[in-house]
């Protein structure tokens, strides 16, 4: 009997060196994209794809975090005395219905692969979904629901990609699928971080996987990669001896908001949209550019 995916990991004890000295006091997964921060759009993404239990894992300096989903008795109270519904609305809906949130330290900061490997006693034996929240991505079906539909189709791990310039492929772990051309293949190898004339493709993991249980295991037998850490990458690819791996293209577009560039493309791309100020953005940069 396949297990429903109720259960999504967010890593979020890294430093956000790119971002200093923003990130200097406050986590960059709390960086806003117009008027919600980034680890609320993710939040948002796996909600939408029905799980329920949002596991952090966090660090020092990211009390914030816990603070943004908590309930904020004071200026709930004062927003309703005051008679603004809709922003009292806006904060009451940070955290989706019928989630719940719980929160595990990462005592080192040992990698991606060390940050996962904290969520097992959550987790147990059930499939999850990872997401990075430093990848925004924007599209229709969401992504992490995306994949959710592959692996309940698949039951098997599947990672999301999207093709990437070559020249970009050290960013990224790259790997090789048995059908290059098709939406979902089976992946065949994964490397991390290869350069451009090593990479065996241009498709990347792209912040968004739903794993089985298995990869725990691999983990925590794994030895420190690249950096001293435990790499994500490095026991996913022992995952291909013992079972099915796919990855999936995800529909949308991904912003990267781990690099300043990408971060300022998701705030104006985002602002144009957004139903308060989208308008008056648009005219905004049409006179800019006249």
């Amino acid at each position: 009997m396949k297990t429903k995916l109720r259960k999504a990991v967010f890593p979020v004890a890294g430093l956000g060196s790119r971002f200093l000295p923003a990130t200097k006091a406050s986590p960059k997964e709390m960086l806003p994209v117009v008027d919600k921060p980034l680890i609320q759009y993710a939040v948002e993404e796996a909600a939408a794809a029905g799980i329920t239990d949002m596991i952090f894992i966090t660090g020092r300096n990211k009390r914030a975090i816990e603070d943004h989903f908590d309930k904020a008795y004071e200026l709930e109270t004062e927003l309703e005395q005051q008679g603004k519904h809709a922003l009292l609305d806006a904060v009451r809906s940070v955290l989706p219905r019928d989630v719940r949130c719980i929160y595990i330290r990462q005592s080192e900061p040992l990698g991606l692969g060390h940050a996962v490997l904290c969520a097992q006693p959550v987790v147990g034996n059930e499939p999850f979904a990872v997401l990075l929240a430093d990848d925004l991505v924007d599209g229709t079906p969401p992504a992490t629901a995306h994949l959710a539909e592959v692996h309940a189709s698949a039951d098997c791990s599947v990672l999301g990609v999207e093709d990437v310039p070559r020249e970009r492929t050290e960013s990224y772990g790259i790997v090789s699928v048995d059908d290059p051309g098709a939406r979902s293949a089976r992946v065949q190898g994964i490397i991390e971080k290869p350069p451009p004339n090593e990479a065996p493709s241009t498709l990347a993991v792209v912040g968004r996987y739903v794993l089985t249980a298995r990869i725990f295991d691999l983990l925590a037998n794994a030895e420190p990669g690249r950096g001293g850490e435990i790499q994500l990458t490095d026991a996913i690819s022992r995952l291909l001896a013992h079972e099915r791996v796919l990855a999936t293209r995800l529909p949308g577009k991904r912003y990267d908001c781990g690099s300043k560039l990408g971060y300022l493309e998701a705030s104006v791309e985002l602002g144009l949209r957004h139903p308060e100020i989208g308008a008056a953005f648009a005219a905004f940069l049409r006179q800019r550019r006249d």
